[in-house]
């Protein structure tokens, strides 16, 4: 049974906010973007989350005609896409992710800091494997219908649009919640992930064996 537009919006939102995480972003950028000034600062993170945004929304409209060009089912895709969002709300919950991404973020700032908009901000920490997966499982449940796809589109012009926002604010956020509250926060949206992950393996079984 396919969502209603309303319950489609929601489930494409919080999966898309809890895989990209704008507030746990907040650190990184900040650690990424040390020593700038503050409007240099600015501009990277703008130009991070557009082209973040290009990704992910390109990934929106053609990624299931990708697939079908690659000879990749829709449920397979869910299937192997859902076991990933597990994988990375598994880090999440451990603590492993935040660890990983820093240390990403160090490495690239040391290779170019001219390019650190688009790596590592825009690729991997804004829209990385984790983004891309979940976009193209719910472009697939959007199966080609415009209004769902103009949703979707919309869900990922929201969710870049609080990235932009948190890092216009990441100083103040980054000391508002501390450290501790950005660890319980990273635990409990990876709690949520984990049980969209499941759901969305439970929908790819399920599409393998309707007849």
């Amino acid at each position: 049974m396919d969502p209603s537009p309303i319950d489609y919006a929601v489930s494409a939102l919080v999966t898309l906010t809890v895989v990209v995480e704008p507030i746990g972003l907040a650190p990184i950028f900040l650690g990424i973007t040390h020593g700038l000034p503050s409007a240099t600062r600015q501009r990277v993170g703008l130009r991070a989350a557009l082209i973040a945004a290009a990704i992910l929304a390109g990934t929106a409209v053609f990624g299931n005609w990708l697939l079908s060009r690659l000879g990749i089912s829709l449920p397979a895709f869910r299937i192997a896409g859902g076991l990933l969002l597990f994988s990375i709300a598994s880090e999440m919950v451990f603590g492993v992710r935040f660890e990983r991404q820093v240390r990403t973020a160090e490495r690239a700032v040391e290779e170019d800091v001219g390019n650190m908009a688009a790596f590592p901000l825009a690729i991997p920490l804004l829209a990385g494997p984790g983004a891309i997966t979940a976009t193209v499982l719910l472009a697939g449940q959007a199966n080609a219908r415009p209004a769902y796809l103009a949703t979707l589109l919309a869900v990922i012009a929201i969710v870049i649009s609080l990235c932009i926002g948190v890092f216009a604010v990441a100083s103040r956020v980054g000391s508002l919640l501390g450290t501790t509250a950005n660890v319980v926060l990273s635990r409990i949206l990876g709690v949520v992930l984990a049980a969209l992950s499941v759901q969305f393996v439970i929908d790819g079984i399920r599409a393998v064996f309707r007849p």
